[in-house]
């Protein structure tokens, strides 16, 4: 029997999202023993500070590429949004799963009907906040970190008059009941692979074993969002979204350039064929920034 040790973060969310690679392996092939291999990565540890001034969201996988580099396990499975536009070219990005729900969601505290907007939203995502501050100009904001868990009981605590969290976690958590709004994707653009689960793994090694957990279409839709936020220099601190859907034969995308000159933001899509997801990325990019920028 073949040992499949799986890296994943510690916490509650990320658990359950790497038991989706495992019950795949086991109802596949009862010769694989899959394992589960959980760590906190230095993300997980530094609680107290953004992210962009700690080094941003590589901090959630360098543990797991260590790890996997070692050999003290076979593959890592990450949220896509938390993964750098720059991955390494001994780990690959082997696939991507079936998207869950994308949106983002606004929860409030447990018990309440309206939203208390004398009281800060509980967010430390730039994009989130550029873009709830245009629906909603009179909110307010304090920085929130931590698991879905931790924050959920500051909420409740009353440290705040809501929160924007993913719905996707949300769900997986079975916590949707605590979903009190659900952002459109033209109201808030969701964060590029927002959502989708990917699998990562060591160059050069067979996991043709991971075939049908893979999802084609999401992986060209992922393809396109990395490409667009990569293009705009993803690994700086500006807020940048993206968001693709395909219908048919035809791959759209959504993206949002945020211009830290001129304090604003701009909008757009672009429409073409699902394998030109990586082209098309870079084109509205470019589009976005020159409307902005002149």
């Amino acid at each position: 029997m073949r040992t499949i040790r799986i890296g994943s973060r510690e916490s509650r969310l990320a658990v359950i999202q790497s038991e989706t690679v495992l019950d795949y392996l086991r109802d596949r092939d009862p010769e694989i023993n899959p394992e589960l291999v959980t760590m906190k990565t230095t993300g997980d540890k530094i609680l107290d500070q953004s992210l962009e001034t700690i080094g941003g969201k590589g901090l959630f996988v360098r543990e797991l590429d260590r790890a996997l580099r070692e050999g003290r396990s076979d593959l890592s499975v990450h949220s896509l949004k938390d993964v750098p536009m720059e991955v390494p070219e001994d780990l690959p990005l082997l696939g991507f799963s079936r998207r869950e729900d994308p949106r983002d969601a606004l929860v409030l505290p447990a018990g309440a009907t309206a939203w208390n907007r004398s009281l800060p939203v509980g967010c430390s995502s730039r994009r989130r906040m550029v873009q709830l501050q245009r629906l909603a100009p009179d909110v307010t904001f304090a920085p929130v970190r931590g698991n879905v868990q931790t924050r959920l009981k500051k909420l409740d605590a009353g440290e705040y008059g809501a929160l924007i969290l993913a719905a996707a976690g949300l769900r997986r958590l079975g916590l949707a009941g605590r979903i009190s709004h659900l952002f459109s994707v033209e109201e808030m653009i969701p964060a590029a692979g927002q959502g989708i689960l990917a699998v990562q793994g060591r160059a050069g090694e067979d996991y043709s074993f991971l075939d049908r957990y893979f999802c084609e279409e999401e992986g060209a839709c992922a393809l396109a969002e990395r490409a667009f936020v990569r293009r705009l220099d993803g690994g700086c601190s500006s807020p940048i979204a993206a968001h693709a859907w395909i219908q048919g034969d035809a791959l759209t995308l959504r993206g949002l350039y945020y211009s830290e000159d001129k304090r604003d933001f701009v909008t757009g899509t672009l429409t073409g064929r699902c394998c030109e997801g990586e082209y098309l990325g870079a084109e509205l990019a470019e589009r976005l920034r020159r409307q902005l920028d002149g």
